[in-house]
């Protein structure tokens, strides 16, 4: 495995460690206010990438990393390339993407129900 190889599996790992804080990152912010800002901006960011025009950076160093170790690096974005194989089968990008936007969307739904507990004293 050269350098670039093992770069990118690096971002790799990274990448997946993204998306765990991303869909479990609520689970540790409660009662910790600069994790739960710190998550908020994430989704925010991840529903930006997500439904924007541009790719995340993350992918971007990816295939950077893979067309520089002598791999042809994958188009699409990282949910689609990774995830779209194991978990949504032939589904368009476009499908892929919004569901995404909806899971960080539902996630915020729960800072929401957290605020409103907090403002009822609950």
């Amino acid at each position: 495995m050269n350098a670039y190889a093992a770069l990118e599996s690096a971002v790799l790992l990274l990448h997946v460690l993204w998306i765990a804080w991303i869909l479990f990152g609520w689970l540790l912010t409660s009662g910790r206010p600069p994790l739960t800002t710190l998550h908020i901006a994430s989704l925010a960011w991840g529903i930006a990438i997500e439904l924007g025009p541009w790719p995340c950076p993350l992918t971007v160093v990816e295939q950077w990393f893979q067309a520089h170790s002598s791999q042809a690096p994958y188009q699409q974005s990282f949910l689609v390339h990774y995830l779209d194989k194991l978990i949504y089968p032939d589904l368009p990008e476009a499908v892929v993407a919004w569901s995404g936007a909806a899971v960080c969307t539902v996630i915020l739904g729960i800072y929401g129900v957290r605020l409103l507990r907090h403002n009822r004293g609950v």
